[in-house]
């Protein structure tokens, strides 16, 4: 028995997220091929050369590819891979790939979804955290340099890394306070930062994609940020910097304790 776990757009194409199979598959090429032949004919194409299979966790390109061997009570998970449409955030900060998803508020988006992304990319670092409380990918870059540099020397805000990330952009040491400000709103556009391999990075892309911003993290929050954080002009004009406000912002989370 093989358990089957449909991603994205799969889901759509098997009007399910989950097929469990009895029939014996050696491989990944004969269960794709046995796929195709129980798709429903009145949903979205499957289409099998665009296609990221893990199993059991596993990218399968790290493996065999489509000849990758199955065995008894595998999980299987198939995320469909779309081309074009929004452009990408990523950097890399310590080896480690990073990307910046621009959400936009759609009602499929449930209170449980944040945590459902969690439960489906494990192998992700995954945090929400308000617009609003974001500059450009370059003071992202810069926050989470700040955690990562804080988990090295052991002195992190909070026992998770994704936890003290959201502190961090909120300027507190108060969980509740950074959730209710600087977490994400129900019904409203949020961001979702990832950490993790390229590959599975590109998972979360394909499962996001219907709902990304086609020109991410292009609002002007500086107004925001500046009343947020009772940031004056003689506070920039005293910071010898092309970028004041975000540097400010930056030190103000560097020296929480």
């Amino acid at each position: 028995m093989i358990t089957v776990k449909l991603l994205g757009g799969a889901k759509k194409s098997f009007s399910t997220d989950r097929i469990v199979l009895e029939k014996k598959t050696d491989t990944i090429n004969e269960l794709i091929s046995h796929l195709v032949e129980m798709k429903p004919k009145d949903t979205l194409e499957f289409d099998t050369k665009n296609l990221l299979i893990a199993v059991n966790g596993v990218d399968s390109s790290a493996l065999k590819g489509y000849d990758t061997k199955l065995s008894d009570n595998d999980e299987i998970s198939i995320i469909p891979i779309i081309h074009g449409g929004s452009r990408r955030i990523q950097f890399s900060i310590d080896k480690s790939g990073v990307e910046i998803f621009d959400v936009l508020f759609h009602k499929d988006l449930h209170r449980d979804f944040l945590d459902d992304l969690r439960t489906n990319h494990k192998q992700l670092i995954i945090q929400a955290i308000n617009p609003k409380f974001l500059l450009s990918a370059h003071h992202a870059k810069k926050i989470l340099a700040i955690s990562f540099q804080a988990k090295k020397a052991n002195t992190m805000l909070s026992k998770k890394i994704e936890t003290d990330i959201l502190l961090r952009f909120a300027t507190t040491t108060q969980i509740s306070e950074a959730i209710k400000t600087a977490g994400r709103k129900m019904n409203e556009d949020f961001l979702v930062i990832a950490i993790g391999k390229k590959s599975s990075l590109s998972r979360l892309y394909s499962e996001l994609k219907p709902f990304l911003n086609q020109k991410p993290l292009s609002r002007n929050n500086q107004p925001f940020l500046k009343k947020r954080f009772n940031i004056s002009k003689n506070n920039l004009l005293a910071v010898q910097s092309n970028d004041s406000l975000e540097d400010i912002i930056v030190e103000k989370a560097a020296v929480l304790v």
